[in-house]
């Protein structure tokens, strides 16, 4: 799990459509708290980050790990939204060069 960062929350948050009162519900975390965290003012202990990094989980966020392009966090697809995406996939036909000027 990587390490949560004002942005990283606020990115999940966006992605997850919960308002700061939501994310405090959900992870026991006083709302006043996630506003510091978010505008930089205050970095919460382990286990606070720890609560918000699940409950962002919990409503649908998943947290990429740092590699080449860094920490990420995108939107978990059930297996519905899975089949329709690979489904995407083949749409156009097989894949090949395109031949466009």
């Amino acid at each position: 799990m990587p390490i949560l960062t004002p942005e990283l929350c606020h990115a999940a948050r966006a992605l997850v459509k919960a308002d700061q009162a939501l994310l405090s519900e959900k992870s026991g975390v006083a709302p006043n708290l996630i506003k510091r965290f978010e505008s930089g003012i205050e970095t919460p202990p382990q286990d606070v980050l720890f609560a918000l990094t699940s409950a962002l989980e919990e409503l649908g966020a998943v947290f990429l790990p740092e590699e080449t392009n860094g920490i990420g966090v995108r939107l978990k697809f059930d297996k519905e939204e899975r089949q329709e995406i690979v489904g995407w996939e083949d749409e156009g036909g097989r894949p090949a060069d395109d031949n466009v000027p």
